[in-house]
């Protein structure tokens, strides 16, 4: 699954650099040369890394990155500010603004496709935190003295999405006993059911997970994206 990159740059020519360079280590890249319409794509989609111009007309990359920062899709996103020169004064400017990484006009190839590879160890973890990996699984899910054998249709580091065509009211708290994977040990989860729509459908949250759980969750989501 390729990676999604945003790339703001009001030189067209940087644009096509960057896609040249970034397209053969598996991205896909959006590139834009209005700050304001990456703005409003920012509310709209979710990327994995985010690179944007310092000096933009309409919007420099200082507000562009505190616009990502404060969107509730990309606002924990790696942010790589391109600059005309290593100036203390702007290195602190983007810092304060929530920019992660800087790299200088004109491009070193191998400079930024280093920031890339770089980066996308991060990006795939950040991913982790939002997908839902279609999984396909029995789940023995109990509450109180009552339990029944459930079909899971996706996961995510935060819950699951089960089939259960009876249902379960809002906030009642379950345990889930599942195998993601045939090699691997079998969890046993809490949760509390968040939703029921639509109709034969059951939304789990799961909460006070151990940190061995959080890992083994988020490495079996990481294995999928890749493939």
């Amino acid at each position: 699954m390729p990676m999604k990159l945003m790339v703001v740059d009001d030189d067209p020519a940087a644009l096509d650099l960057i896609k040249a360079l970034t397209e053969p280590l598996d991205y896909e890249v959006l590139a834009l040369t209005d700050s304001r319409q990456a703005a409003e794509c920012v509310n709209q989609q979710r990327f994995d890394g985010i690179l944007v111009d310092v000096q933009m007309p309409n919007l420099d990359g200082f507000e562009l990155t505190s616009l990502i920062r404060a969107s509730r899709s990309n606002s924990r996103v790696p942010i790589v500010m391109i600059t005309g020169s290593e100036d203390v004064d702007t290195m602190r400017q983007g810092y304060k603004a929530g920019v992660t990484f800087f790299i200088n006009k004109p491009f070193n190839p191998e400079k930024l496709r280093g920031l890339l590879l770089t980066m996308r160890s991060g990006m795939l973890r950040e991913r982790t935190r939002y997908v839902r990996l279609q999984f396909r699984t029995t789940v023995t899910c109990c509450w109180g003295n009552d339990q029944s054998q459930l079909s899971s249709i996706n996961v995510s580091e935060s819950g699951m999405l089960l089939e259960s065509p009876g249902g379960l009211e809002s906030g009642r708290e379950v345990s889930l006993d599942f195998t993601l994977s045939p090699d691997e040990e079998p969890l046993s989860l809490r949760a509390k059911v968040v939703h029921n729509e639509p109709p034969g459908l059951m939304g789990v949250q799961f909460h006070d997970l151990s940190s061995k759980d959080q890992e083994v969750i988020r490495e079996y989501i990481g294995r999928g994206l890749k493939e």
